[in-house]
């Protein structure tokens, strides 16, 4: 991910420019990263060093959705349907 790509999503998920720490922003960029990631995997099946990466950004996105949905369900449902996180 380039620093331009990182700063597009934070600018659309962000209310201000500088804002990275938000649930939305933080979230749109790990989905990013995993979904480069899942690519990578397609090359390089036995790449299981990245793949625990690849794991632990998926468990740290998954609990950022969790609080989401414990704090405000439809900043939650704004999200999953931008990022067609689920099918």
């Amino acid at each position: 991910m380039t620093n331009q790509e990182k700063l597009e999503l934070i600018q659309k998920f962000g209310a201000n420019d500088k804002d990275s720490g938000k649930a939305e922003v933080q979230i749109a960029i790990l989905t990013k990263r995993i979904n480069d990631l899942t690519a990578h995997f397609q090359a390089h099946a036995k790449d299981h060093h990245s793949r625990r990466g690849l794991l632990m950004m998926v468990g740290k996105r998954r609990r950022l959705l969790d609080y989401l949905i414990k704090n405000d369900i439809s900043r939650y449902r704004v999200i999953i349907k931008e990022l067609n996180i689920r099918k």
